[in-house]
């Protein structure tokens, strides 16, 4: 069995579990298998869906055992599980997938087969039985918060009175599963700007992750949550819930009445965030090593680092765009 580090960004895809139709970043994955001739069997086989403490945000794929095992309909490798399903549009750096690999399957030769917007970086031997979701002990997201004038202080008085252990049923639309009693770390980085430091390597050693890439703090915020895993929409809802407290729309007594047990819903609910600025940024193994491959995070870096600078630019565009426009006509 074999473990890999799987970055990719999410804007071309329908998130990362497998749906008919439309691009995912595990259908990406799977054809890249395909073409290397790794997959276990052929179509056909039972299809095991193992998903437990399902979250949109990002955990549990769906498991496969044995050599006819099936994902969705379509053939697996032997073993196969990922770390989490993320929805449409959210980005990683960290996801995990998991199979039994040939030995000559090295991240390189996983890239061979897949579009830029995907890179393998890193990999490691697992013991037989390891599974990529359930021996997850804790999963890191990292949320870009564009939050203008907003109160760094007041952002993290609400972090700290979400961090710990709560119901959490007003913040997931989730009725599967348990939504309760999550140990949370909820943190706020006021200096996140374009581009944070790598969450379990801040100096880059493990080759991903720039150092140089934090900016002084301008108009966004980072939102760090960390937990053992998460319901549906968690992140994205935490988020909405936190802005609203640092811009000053609502105080620390929205937080009370959200982690309270009556259910809001509708307009006294939470929406969620926007998927686009959520990165799921680490899931944590224990005992498990991941070595980087040189030439893969040299291929990531180039890749993504092609990919930021495209959209910086279309910012600047869109900036121009705004300062041309006449606004002041139709106020």
């Amino acid at each position: 069995m074999r473990a890999y580090r799987v970055a990719y960004d999410g804007r071309p895809f329908y998130g990362f579990q497998r749906q008919p139709d439309v691009p995912t970043v595990e259908d990406t994955l799977l054809d890249a298998l395909a073409a290397l001739d790794v997959l276990g069997g052929a179509e056909g086989g039972p299809d095991v869906d193992g998903a437990s403490d399902a979250d949109s945000d990002g955990d549990a794929a769906p498991t496969a055992d044995g050599d006819r095992a099936t994902r969705g309909g379509r053939a697996v490798p032997s073993g196969y599980a990922a770390a989490g399903r993320t929805d449409r549009g959210v980005s990683a750096v960290r996801q995990t997938v998991a199979f039994d690999a040939p030995d000559w399957l090295s991240p390189g030769a996983f890239n061979g087969e897949l579009p830029g917007s995907v890179r393998v970086w890193a990999a490691a031997a697992v013991s037989e039985g390891f599974h990529a979701t359930h021996d997850a002990v804790r999963r890191t997201y990292r949320y870009h918060l564009h939050a203008p004038g907003a109160s760094p202080d007041r952002a993290r008085a609400a972090a700290d009175r979400l961090s710990g252990r709560h119901d959490v049923h007003n913040l997931t639309s989730d009725d599967r599963g348990p939504r309760t009693r999550r140990d949370l770390s909820v943190s706020i980085d006021a200096a996140g700007g374009e581009g944070a430091d790598s969450v379990d390597d801040p100096d880059g050693e493990d080759g991903v992750g720039d150092p140089d890439g934090a900016t002084a703090p301008g108009e966004f915020l980072v939102l760090t949550v960390a937990a053992g895993g998460f319901p549906r929409e968690f992140v994205r809802r935490l988020a909405t819930l936190v802005r609203g407290v640092a811009v000053g729309d609502t105080g620390l007594d929205r937080v009370e009445a959200v982690l309270g047990e009556e259910p809001l819903s509708g307009p006294r609910g939470v929406a969620p965030a926007s998927p686009g600025p959520l990165l799921l940024a680490d899931v944590a193994y224990s005992g498990v090593e991941f070595e980087p491959d040189p030439d893969a995070v040299a291929s990531l870096t180039a890749t993504f680092g092609e990919r930021r600078v495209d959209a910086l630019a279309r910012g600047r565009v869109l900036g121009d765009v705004l300062a041309a426009t006449p606004s002041e006509q139709f106020e």
